[in-house]
């Protein structure tokens, strides 16, 4: 399943216990796989904390809406490791492209629709990339061993 979440311009909480804290509200995008597709609803966020080494913290939190109408909760925590591939291609106005930017998430899905609550017993990883509006996600299921 492909991801894409467009961002808008970030909130400076500033410097905490953790790091440098900033919340980059998710303004839209969509879902698109072979089980599931629709929209990400406008009202969701990034909250980012960087860390002294150029690592970043991910806290992603928005509402899906499927074509279908059934609404899904989204959440997924990770790390991007600011690296110069990222930093190029985010100056540039460009997408950093996968696998040359550590920018790995694990996704957590919620429905309480019964299409949809496959999801819940889901455990799943994602690859990312970036631009400065945007950032996708490479969901994948993980799946036991003999599945």
């Amino acid at each position: 399943m492909m991801a894409r979440f467009e961002i808008g311009s970030p909130t400076d909480v500033g410097s905490g216990p953790y790091g440098q804290r900033l919340i980059y509200p998710i303004t839209g995008g969509t879902v698109d796989g072979d089980r599931i597709r629709g929209v990400v609803t406008p009202g969701g966020a990034d909250w980012v904390v960087f860390d002294s080494d150029g690592t970043a913290r991910l806290d992603i939190r928005v509402t899906l809406q499927t074509h279908d109408g059934a609404i899904i909760y989204f959440q997924s925590t990770g790390i991007l490791v600011i690296n110069e591939h990222f930093t190029a291609a985010i100056n540039s106005g460009q997408m950093s492209e996968f696998g040359k930017t550590h920018l790995l998430t694990q996704p957590r899905f919620e429905s309480g629709d019964a299409r949809y609550r496959w999801l819940n017993q889901t455990v799943a990883v994602a690859e990312g990339r970036a631009s400065s509006s945007a950032v996708e996600h490479r969901i994948s299921q993980v799946l036991p061993i003999g599945v």
